[in-house]
């Protein structure tokens, strides 16, 4: 019933198991899971739709968001997740996703594949400045996932330098004032398609080296969590030309 629920069904469940998924689940802007999801019933939260395929389990974050559950409340098993906005809540959404689709193994494997990839992460940031700089100028701060992921790698977020909020608005204009040693920005943003993307792209930015990952890595709580960082310490590292 939610993108990131349909991630950790997707990466721990068999396929027959699936009995529906977000829309979003197909979305491979969104969703890291989005080859896996291909050919999987999609579905709205409708109650009509959930009645309609009666699944033994409901997943989501929450899962009691779900319309169905107005119609009958007590019909199904469910299977609230929190949010995960560090790698530790990470592992534990893996583990209860997998036993309570059978697969108590399986996530225990994730999780020591995920800890393996985590291990030697290494820490080229050194103490410098990053935004996580959206369209319309949304910049994301500390305690969510992305800020987890800046620390994990050595880099400062700007956001938290700057005492604002999970989630603010910072001006073109005050973000040239901060001067950050990197703009970490989605994929999708690297063309301009609309108003939004188009200020990611003002001259005044462009001294700013940009670090690039795919919003599917980070929208969620995930196995791509992973991904995403090594990727970001890959960036920095070719940046300063110590990639290896």
């Amino acid at each position: 019933m939610n993108l990131c629920s349909d991630q950790l069904v997707l990466a721990l469940a068999d396929r027959q198991q699936i009995a529906g998924l977000t829309r979003n689940a197909v979305d491979p802007g969104m969703s890291d899971e989005a080859p896996a999801a291909r050919g999987l019933p999609l579905l709205s939260n409708s109650a009509e739709q959930i009645l309609a395929i009666d699944p033994d389990l409901v997943v989501g974050m929450p899962a009691s968001g779900s319309a169905a559950l107005a119609v009958a409340p007590d019909r199904y098993s469910l299977l609230d997740l929190e949010t995960a906005n560090r790698l530790e809540q990470i592992y534990l959404t893996i583990g209860q996703t997998a036993a309570a689709v059978g697969h108590p193994a399986r996530g225990a494997a994730l999780i020591a594949r995920m800890k393996q990839d985590i291990a030697d992460l290494p820490r080229p940031g050194r103490g410098r400045v990053a935004a996580y700089y959206q369209r319309r100028g949304y910049m994301t701060g500390t305690g969510t996932l992305v800020d987890d992921m800046m620390t994990r790698v050595g880099l400062v977020n700007l956001a938290g330098k700057l005492g604002k909020p999970p989630l603010s608005q910072l001006s073109l204009e005050e973000m040239v004032a901060a001067r950050p040693d990197f703009l970490i920005v989605e994929r999708a943003t690297t063309i301009i398609d609309d108003q939004g993307s188009e200020m990611l792209h003002h001259p005044a930015l462009s001294g700013i080296p940009r670090i690039v990952v795919p919003e599917a890595w980070t929208v969620c709580g995930s196995p791509a969590y992973t991904k995403a960082a090594r990727s970001i310490a890959a960036q920095i590292a070719q940046y300063d030309g110590t990639a290896r």
